[in-house]
């Protein structure tokens, strides 16, 4: 019994530090006090999806709920370059699902859902939304994060 529990408490050890690896370090404060709400809508142009608007506006380093709305009879995945990994998603809601890439999020056919996020440092970044049905045909937009007004 003696030999079991330093073993055990090593291990203890190891998985609580290994954990903590994985979730990396804590986000900044945000950029601004200010919580914006952005609206994104998905619709078809035959069997394309659109999205809208397709210079999608966010201030940087910002925490921002984006309402997506889908308003399609496909499942929608949205990728936004680095803005779903390393913590900067703070919740979901809705009839979202994180994809097995960590690189985006899937919104049910005629649903809506909300990201609470933390977006990326200002620069801009190619966004997409593409249909489960049509993957050989993307929308690409542009995700474009300017320095919050404070």
């Amino acid at each position: 019994m003696r030999s079991v529990l330093p073993g055990l408490a090593l291990a203890a050890i190891l998985l609580s530090s290994s954990h903590a690896l994985a979730e990396g370090k804590p986000l900044p404060p945000p950029a601004s006090t200010a919580v914006p709400t952005v609206e994104l809508t998905v619709t078809m142009d035959g069997d394309k999806p659109v999205c809208a608007p397709a210079d999608l506006r966010l201030p940087a380093d910002t925490n921002v709920t984006l309402h997506i709305v889908n308003r399609t009879k496909d499942t929608i995945t949205l990728t936004m370059a680095g803005q779903f990994e390393k913590g900067r998603v703070l919740h979901t809601d809705g009839a979202l699902f994180h994809v097995a890439s960590e690189k985006g999020y899937s919104i049910k056919e005629g649903s809506q859902g909300t990201l609470k996020l933390r977006s990326i440092p200002a620069g801009e970044e190619e966004y997409g939304c593409t249909s489960t049905r049509n993957q050989q045909a993307p929308f690409r937009g542009k995700l474009i994060t300017t320095p919050a007004a404070g």
